[in-house]
């Protein structure tokens, strides 16, 4: 049922403001303006307020009174960020194995199975990083969504998706979307 779920304009707006600002499209100290986004994306100042107003609450932007400054990820942010997810992460693993269903292993197995035959059919390193990534990203999703509490899953999708940039980086180095993929099998036993 999930495939049909519709998002709106400023969901839409707010995936593309955050994203281009993780991945240094909107480099970080760059000034934004609602004027601006609004020539850049072709959308009306009320889904971009929307968005606008969600970034700020994840300290992605920040207003300075003369516009919106891109705070993006720092390296520190980034350090942070795997330190914490460290933590949680092997929490949130646990609470799952008491709790996961067929289902779910079975999808994991399924993004996993896909992962590998990216990973193996690469001829050049980096090709197929955008798949990859993603379905690091999916089997990451499902493990938070297994542990049976919101606020983890909420926490850590949000601290994952954060790091988008520097995840794409690491899965172009084959070895180390190998050893990503080898954590993860361990995690599910196969």
């Amino acid at each position: 049922m999930n495939q049909f779920k519709t998002t709106s304009l400023a969901d839409q707006v707010f995936e593309k403001l955050e994203n281009d600002i993780i991945q240094g499209v909107y480099p970080r100290g760059e000034i934004l303006t609602e004027l601006k986004l609004v020539d850049q994306l072709g959308v009306s100042r009320t889904p971009i307020r929307e968005a606008i107003r969600r970034l700020e609450q994840e300290r992605i932007l920040e207003d300075s009174g003369h516009g919106l400054v891109v705070i993006g990820i720092s390296r520190q942010d980034m350090l942070d960020i795997y330190e914490i997810r460290l933590q949680l992460e092997g929490l949130a693993a646990k609470r799952a194995a008491a709790s996961i269903t067929d289902d779910v292993l079975s999808e994991m197995k399924e993004v996993l199975d896909l992962q590998r035959f990216y990973i193996e059919s690469e001829k050049e390193p980096g090709e197929n990083s955008d798949q990859i990534k993603n379905l690091d990203s999916r089997f990451h999703e499902l493990l938070y969504n297994s542990c049976g509490s919101r606020p983890y899953a909420d926490t850590l999708i949000s601290l994952h998706k954060k790091i988008i940039k520097y995840r794409k980086a690491s899965v172009t180095h084959h070895s180390r979307a190998v050893h990503a993929l080898e954590e993860h099998l361990s995690l599910i036993h196969i």
